[in-house]
């Protein structure tokens, strides 16, 4: 018995508006739940990614305290075929791309990594990058 995939990734930011932009816009990602002030949730394949307000959600009653300081990182699987497109799309909305990586253990495996307005680091990796199978 082993959990069948990340269902849910939480990053924080301060500026809630400057998130919405950018997985909203910029990765295209749908908001699933917006609670002002708190949080916002994307979308994103089977997945949810969280972007909470950390010095918010420190307090909380209701669930278990959470909140992170300094830069975190999230991996977005994206097929192949569209790594090129994604360039183009972060040089359209002027999102400097920080790396680039190709893993020699498959030759679609690669990376591209960039920052979201709090800092984060997001990377943008086809599955092959983790062995897995591009509809996967």
């Amino acid at each position: 018995m082993q959990p069948t995939h990340v269902l849910e990734t939480s990053l924080y930011a301060s500026d809630l508006e400057a998130a919405r932009f950018f997985y909203g816009t910029v990765l295209n990602l749908p908001v699933v739940f917006d609670e002002p002030d708190r949080h916002l949730s994307f979308r994103c394949g089977r997945g949810i990614l969280h972007v909470f307000v950390a010095s918010v959600t420190r307090e909380t009653e209701s669930l278990p305290a959470h909140g992170a300081d300094g830069a975190a990182h999230a991996a977005l699987a994206v097929p192949y075929d569209q790594m090129e497109a994604w360039r183009d799309r972060f040089d359209d909305y002027d999102v400097p791309i920080e790396n680039t990586a190709s893993w020699p253990h498959h030759e679609h495996a690669v990376s591209l990594y960039v920052r979201d307005p709090a800092g984060n680091s997001i990377e943008l990796a086809t599955p092959e990058l983790w062995g897995l199978d591009a509809r996967e």
